[in-house]
């Protein structure tokens, strides 16, 4: 009988050997459940897996059979079943983490959603595209007015390419957003089959004063004197007989005139007006006396209201810090986006500390959306729940495996 300690290194040896297989069985379990998945295989049942599949005698039951326990070959295998049993645990966590952050091409629920064909998909600068088809006439959408003829023409007209990797329900959700956001339509309805085959339904603008107000603001119309080339969105100031107001302009209309071009006629002369110089962007004023109205806060609109007449001062824009820090999180390999939790996501029920996005991913959650309330820099035990929407900055390889974790 061979002394205690070459006995154990003969069970690390035959685990080792015996264990090879076991173990890339254990790390493809790991990393195919939770790369397809986002669920985590309990360890004792992949123990238990690799123990079977390396034969000694039905895997951990050879730890309790005294026959095994107690024969002259005992610590051997018991060394090379503890052996089994650490590396199989080893290479499945290894297995669940890369399965985690590595970036997602597929996932279950991307299989099961329906895509486009691949006769349609365009492959530009290595990125597939699909031009979007619009077929038959744009249809109108009930309970409202029916669609200027100009749109359609205009919707029909213009080349709609969207990325390619999108299932049909994300390519309707995207260009029916972009449809409403470029022509402002008050809804639409978008139905897209797998031949990039569109058919559109459409509502026309309607309150387009009331969508340029942002929230909490009221707009209140004031006479001034209106400058030249003030235009939609501004920042003014008004300075009245009670107080000096600052707000963002919403519209305006000024009296001002452009010089007229004389045309001969066989009347006599009559004039045509000016056209503006090409390439250079229309001006919403002209300059003289108008009326502009501006978006303030509901105390400041009572103020207003009481006035007869304004001076308007228009406020330059200067740096966007905004953009500016933007610019040095790209720079440094950092991106931003915005997640909605899904109602079967493995975040929901978790706190933003539980969840460990950081720890797991490398991504910082910068603000969270409950119940329509957004909270910045959330405490780590800040609930989340389905429907709930994350802010949140990292490179984009942990963004992408977040992604796959919160849909």
């Amino acid at each position: 009988m061979a002394a205690l300690p070459v006995e154990i290194l003969q069970g690390i040896y035959l685990g080792i050997l015996t264990g090879l297989l076991p173990t890339l069985i254990a790390f493809s379990l790991g990393f195919g459940f939770k790369y397809i998945t986002g669920v985590t295989i309990p360890g004792f049942g992949v123990v238990v897996l690799s123990l079977a599949l390396a034969g000694v005698n039905g895997g951990l039951l050879a730890l309790t059979d005294q026959t095994i326990t107690q024969s002259a070959t005992g610590p051997v295998v018991v060394t090379a079943i503890l052996v089994i049993l650490m590396l199989s645990l080893y290479a499945h966590a290894k297995g669940d983490a890369l399965g985690a952050t590595f970036p997602r091409r597929f996932s279950l629920s991307a299989l099961r959603a329906q895509t486009l064909s691949n006769d349609v998909v365009e492959f530009v600068g290595g990125r597939g595209q699909v031009t979007l088809e619009i077929v038959g006439d744009i249809a109108d959408m009930e309970a409202y007015p029916p669609l200027p003829d100009d749109i359609r023409t205009s919707i029909k007209a213009e080349t709609w390419k969207l990325p390619a990797d999108l299932g049909l329900d994300e390519l309707e959700a995207r260009f029916r957003e972009r449809l409403r956001t470029e022509f402002d339509l008050a809804d639409a309805a978008v139905t897209i089959n797998a031949q990039g085959q569109a058919t559109i339904a459409a509502a026309p603008p309607v309150s387009a004063l009331s969508k340029r107000i942002p929230a909490g603001k009221r707009a209140v119309s004031v006479d001034a004197l209106v400058p030249t080339g003030l235009a939609r969105g501004d920042i003014v100031t008004l300075h009245t007989n009670e107080a000096t107001i600052e707000g963002t302009l919403v519209s305006a209309r000024s009296s001002g005139k452009s010089d007229p071009k004389p045309v001969a006629t066989d009347g006599g002369t009559a004039t045509e007006p000016a056209q503006p110089p090409t390439g250079a962007p229309d001006a919403t004023t002209t300059g003289g006396d108008g009326r502009v109205t501006v978006a303030v806060s509901r105390s400041d609109a009572r103020t207003l209201l009481a006035a007869t007449t304004a001076h308007v001062v228009v406020q330059p824009r200067g740096t966007s810090r905004e953009f500016e820090l933007l610019s040095l999180l790209r720079r440094s390999g950092k991106r931003f986006r915005k997640f909605t939790l899904a109602a079967d996501a493995p975040l929901v029920g978790e706190t933003v500390g539980t969840a460990g996005l950081r720890d797991t991913h490398g991504v910082g959650v910068l603000a969270v959306r409950s119940d329509g309330t957004w909270r910045f820099v959330p405490p780590q035990e800040q609930p989340l729940a389905a429907g709930d929407e994350l802010f949140v900055v990292g490179p984009r390889e942990g963004l992408d495996a977040v992604a796959g974790v919160v849909s």
